[in-house]
């Protein structure tokens, strides 16, 4: 009997087209599986397709798309035994990183029938809107800020300088909001945080470098200086690696995180909501093709 795989795509991500998606379909068809191609029109039908096909316990579902369709996949799939594949087509891809899976299309597919699946643990955080997972980071502060002020048309012309695009705006007029972070039971306070759940953040960068999807915690980094200079600071020492050994920076293993004050947050490099919000872990909720 042949096992079924369904291919939830995004057409609009930066790296697809409907004919890429068509050829990862058709090398799925050419391994023995019963492929079918699914695309999304709008934001939130990747977790409403996984979803729906989740009751239908497909051999296996593969999100076709960027990190943020991913996290809709993801959603749709939490707490579910039906394992996920990942075909990165997205501006930075991190989680594609993160499990050094190719962004060849064919190599992504090889690797998405023959890797095994494993449990792996799920942020999970609760705020204003409501509740979602994340499997890579939630930023806090002006990570947030810059994402939301992301210009998706820009985005999609020219993939990871619309970031830096953003950053610079929100660089120019941020105001600073402190942050006051209550981490199994322990209060801090600064400026911006980023919560991990992964190790790798914005490409090939690690903001927390001892996060892994296998291990059931998060690792929260916590930047308390609030000038201008600061971030630009920050950002340097998040590119060279550097940033975990400045005087103004906290480093916490977590497992349950509250967050107050009022600031802008993104989950997995999509806009999320604000705070506060409050962050969990879910342990071995998704089985991940890795």
């Amino acid at each position: 009997m042949r096992s079924s795989a369904i291919i939830i795509g995004n057409p609009v991500a930066r790296g697809s087209s409907l004919r890429t998606m068509e050829r990862a379909a058709e090398l799925f068809r050419q391994r023995g599986y019963d492929a079918e191609l699914i695309l999304t029109r709008r934001r939130g039908d990747a977790e409403r397709l996984a979803a729906e096909y989740r009751r239908l316990d497909p051999g296996l579902v593969v999100a076709a798309g960027g990190d943020g369709t991913i996290n809709e996949v993801i959603n749709g799939l939490a707490g579910s035994c039906v394992p996920l594949g990942v075909i990165p087509l997205g501006t930075t891809n991190v989680l594609a990183k993160e499990l050094c899976i190719p962004e060849d299309v064919a190599a992504a597919v090889e690797a998405a029938a023959t890797r095994q699946p494993r449990r792996v643990s799920l942020g999970r955080i609760s705020f204003g809107g409501g509740e979602r997972y994340f499997c890579l980071m939630a930023g806090i502060g002006f990570d947030g800020d810059a994402v939301h002020g992301m210009n998706p048309s820009i985005k999609k012309v020219s993939g990871e300088l619309a970031y830096v695009l953003s950053g610079i705006r929100s660089l120019a007029s941020y105001g600073q909001s402190e942050l006051r972070l209550l981490i199994d039971g322990k209060a801090y306070q600064g400026y911006q945080a980023i919560i991990g759940k992964a190790s790798k953040y914005g490409g090939h960068f690690r903001a927390t470098p001892d996060a892994s999807l296998t291990d059931p915690h998060l690792y929260a980094c916590i930047f308390r200086g609030k000038r201008r200079i600061d971030l630009l600071r920050y950002v340097f020492g998040i590119v060279r690696g550097t940033h975990l050994g400045y005087d103004d920076v906290v480093y916490v293993k977590a497992d349950e995180i509250e967050v107050s004050g009022e600031a802008h947050i993104q989950v997995d490099g999509d806009y999320l909501g604000t705070t506060p919000a409050r962050i969990t872990v879910s342990p071995d909720a998704l089985r991940l093709i890795c």
